[in-house]
């Protein structure tokens, strides 16, 4: 077997985790924390620094592969996974994973992830275990094969190899203006993201969040490069939902407003609503798609609460209860299922966006970029943290020299023929 011993060293994560019940309950924000009870379980305080669990699998010629584990930011809400404790995911990880990962061949990629993620007394493993693993073990394979992680996709999924660039989405975090004149500096795909997770920032109404959306347009016109002209991307956190109501027509007719402000864009908007429960957000998110095409908006409904596993989103691409899936690969869990997510997707005619947290590491940021250009996703996250410049370049680097990587096998193949 390749695999003949495993590490774990625990890391940090790139941002913190965040207790969303508590911030939406009305917690005061005070400098970079919350002020408040936590309300969320296994919350000390409402934020708390991200951690991450880091796994090395030991090959037979002694070369490491890593792979990282850890929670989203807002863990243990709309339906997530708990969270993410370091010393309890390394007890079990030992315990179970590890003697799974010694008898396991980590030359086929998904029979390994198969194999390797079989429950665990008749319940799942922790979502967290398989994302971190399952990089390790897609890095396995990439270095058995000597090929590239994408590679090792393509050939899993029987996909060709790809041959053009995934637009990037990049998260501005609070300091919104600052990391907005940022962006469109460097020129991003897809912008700015917002951080509307609170009444205060999306004001009586939306009128806040509708200021900040005119302004992103305006500033984008007044510093961006000639023909510049990125897709407008909000996340708003259910807060549509919380302030207008849950009637699925008055959500469309705020969307469309929201709109028709920033007429020459394609506007994104994420998380319009939370409406409790999976079936329910399924059933409504259906209804405003339904409102908002029939109207031939430039509109576009994002869903990331309540769409979290893969069996969720085939649920959420089949129903067309939403124009663009975020694929939160921290919460889809084995990053192969992300790969499946993305066809998924694309057999239903649904946007995928390949997402994630800022919580994340750089390990697991570069190990989607391979996945995202692998089953050409609509778009990705910048990944991780919320400072613009390092998950834009972690994973702008990360795509530009995969690509560069591919031409030249491509080339070499034609040669040879």
């Amino acid at each position: 077997m390749q695999i003949k011993d495993v590490l774990l060293a625990p890391g940090n994560g790139a941002f913190f985790y965040d207790d969303q019940a508590a911030i939406r309950s009305g917690a005061i924000q005070d400098g970079f924390i919350y002020v408040g009870e936590p309300i969320t379980p296994g919350f000390t305080s409402l934020r708390l620094p991200a951690s991450s669990l880091s796994v090395g699998l030991v090959l037979a010629d002694d070369i490491i592969v890593w792979g990282d584990m850890m929670g989203v930011q807002y863990s243990g809400a709309g339906g997530r996974d708990p969270l993410f404790e370091t010393a309890q995911i390394s007890e079990l990880t030992s315990r179970v994973l590890v003697p799974r990962l010694l008898d396991v061949d980590a030359s086929g990629y998904l029979d390994a992830c198969a194999k390797v993620f079989e429950p665990f007394e008749q319940k799942r493993l922790p979502l967290a275990i398989e994302y971190g693993v399952s990089q390790a073990l897609l890095r396995a394979a990439a270095h058995l094969h000597r090929t590239t992680m994408a590679e090792i996709v393509c050939s899993e999924f029987d996909l060709p190899l790809p041959t053009r660039r995934v637009p990037i989405y990049c998260q501005s975090g609070d300091a919104r203006e600052i990391n907005v004149d940022k962006m469109i500096l460097k020129g991003v795909d897809v912008l700015p993201h917002g951080l509307i997770n609170s009444r205060q920032k999306f004001g009586v109404g939306g009128q806040t969040f509708m200021e900040f959306v005119k302004w992103v347009a305006t500033r984008t016109r007044q510093i961006g490069r000639p023909g510049y002209h990125p897709v407008l991307h909000f996340d708003v956190y259910g807060w549509i939902g919380q302030e207008i109501g849950l009637e699925p027509q008055s959500i469309a007719d705020f969307i469309c407003k929201v709109a028709d402000t920033v007429p020459d864009f394609t506007l994104n908007i994420e998380s319009p609503a939370d409406f409790g429960s999976t079936q329910a957000q399924i059933e409504n998110y259906a209804k405003i798609v339904s409102i908002l095409d029939s109207r031939g908006s430039s509109a576009r409904i994002v869903v990331d609460e309540r769409c979290n596993t893969l069996e969720d989103i085939r649920l959420f691409a089949e129903a067309r209860a939403t124009h663009l899936v975020q694929i939160k690969t921290p919460d889809v869990g084995s990053i192969a299922d992300t790969a499946r997510a993305v066809l998924l997707c694309k057999e239903n005619k649904v946007g995928a966006y390949v997402g994630g947290s800022c919580t994340e590491t750089d390990l697991s940021a570069q190990a989607s970029v391979h996945v995202s250009v692998a089953t050409h996703a609509d778009m990705m996250l910048a990944k991780p943290g919320m400072g613009v410049d390092e998950a834009f370049s972690i994973v702008g680097n990360e795509q530009s020299r995969l690509l560069t990587m591919l031409n030249r096998r491509r080339a070499q193949t034609e040669n040879v023929v």
